[in-house]
């Protein structure tokens, strides 16, 4: 039988420490989220319905952005052990310049409405941390005061090309003038993908008051007063809409735009280009062989097409088929550092990321950025770790195995 003895109270002194309680409940839901996952039902709870669906939403029945996700979760990753990993090393090259980070953020729109902060709070961010940052063209932010606001930030900006040629100019000086590095020219958006979430909630820009938003405002009314207590929305590239997203698409954006026309957008640019929403390696090579100076394999977060190519799935065909000629990068699907790492060991230079840091932003403005980006660099410099390599340049297709 074990002997049994009444505790001393100098042996349960020191397990009776309690956690200091924090009075503020943005930073202490932000305390207790360890993945993205954690951030995004975090952002569930603090966001009118609409919202959050527009930004965890996708075309359709979401099949791409589902079939990406899964193939992240499905592959195995292959470590080699007895490797000196003391130091870890996660800077690497984009466009040329070092990167602290193998990812970079993702043009998103109308990020003001995830939360009021909005694009500043994220280029805030993406400057501390070293992290390149892409302004949408349907960012809710001007050019000018992103760069105001993160004036030693690697920035990009991202164009989608308008009926009116004579905009899309104005919006290349603009952000050339304001210090912007490179261009991000969306390719896969001739006419706006069916993303079913927002015709069902009645999403629209700016929000409608209506009996269902109103009955929302009750359960997130701190995301209300934000909204009509702050400037009022103004859009990168716009003066203002009325009207849903994909009403705001097909009126803006030419769809007849070719290969062609990057003789016209060329004309006008001469920074680095890159060329996102590739989805075949017959593509890839044709925006190599035109000069494109990166390319993103991307299907828009599975917003557009749906069933369309998973980009992870396509990256090792591309990669062999370019030969280095140009940079290749990958988004969709990708929620850890994890990930990440994955699609820098079978071939891609860099990836971006979207929907992570605006889980973050939904769940606590700028600290919550803050929060997506500790955990992904974690994330990241954990997984290079436990898989023996040191450096970036040691990661190979060697590391992963897709099912």
């Amino acid at each position: 039988m074990t002997e049994r003895q009444l505790p001393r109270w100098s042996e349960l002194k020191p397990l009776l420490r309690a956690k200091p309680f924090q009075l503020d409940p943005v930073a202490r839901g932000l305390a207790d989220c360890y993945s993205i996952g954690d951030l995004r039902r975090m952002a569930r709870r603090r966001t009118p319905r609409s919202v959050f669906d527009y930004t965890d939403g996708a075309a359709e029945e979401e099949i791409s952005l589902r079939r990406a996700r899964q193939l992240f979760r499905r592959l195995e990753l292959r470590p080699s052990v007895l490797r000196d990993v003391s130091q870890v090393d996660t800077t690497t090259q984009m466009l040329g310049r070092p990167a602290a980070q193998p990812f970079a953020f993702a043009p998103t729109g109308f990020t003001r409405l995830m939360h009021h902060e909005g694009e500043r709070a994220v280029a805030r961010v993406a400057a501390r941390h070293g992290i390149p940052y892409a302004l949408s063209t349907l960012g809710t932010t001007s050019i000018e005061d992103v760069a105001a606001a993160a004036p030693d930030a690697r920035k990009w900006f991202q164009l989608y090309v308008w009926r009116d040629r004579a905009a899309g100019e104005d919006l290349m000086a603009r952000a050339k003038a304001a210090g912007f590095e490179a261009l991000h020219l969306t390719v896969d958006v001739p006419v706006a993908g069916a993303r079913l979430r927002d015709s069902r909630n009645g999403f629209s820009i700016p929000p409608a008051l209506s009996l269902r938003t109103v009955a929302d405002a009750a359960l997130h009314p701190s995301w209300w007063v934000n909204l009509l207590t702050t400037a009022p929305l103004e859009f990168a590239s716009l003066s203002q809409w009325d009207g849903t997203v994909a009403e705001l698409l097909d009126a803006l954006f030419d769809p007849t735009m070719t290969l062609d026309d990057l003789e016209w957008l060329r004309g006008v640019w001469d920074g680095p280009l890159v060329i996102k929403g590739v989805q075949t390696v017959a593509d890839a090579v044709r925006m190599a062989d035109a000069g494109a100076d990166a390319i993103v394999l991307s299907n828009h977060g599975g917003r557009q097409l749906d069933r369309a190519p998973v980009p992870l799935r396509l990256l090792p065909d591309v990669v062999e088929a370019l030969g280095g000629r140009t940079e290749v990068w990958l988004d969709t699907g990708i929620t850890s550092g994890a990930d990440v790492v994955a699609a820098i060991a079978l071939g891609a230079d860099a990836t971006m990321v979207g929907r992570a840091y605006l889980y973050g932003l939904m769940a606590g403005g700028e600290r919550g950025v803050e929060r997506a980006t500790q955990i992904m660099e974690a994330e990241v410099r954990r997984t290079m770790a436990l898989l023996g390599v040191q450096n970036i340049g040691e990661l190979s297709p060697d590391h992963v195995r897709l099912p």
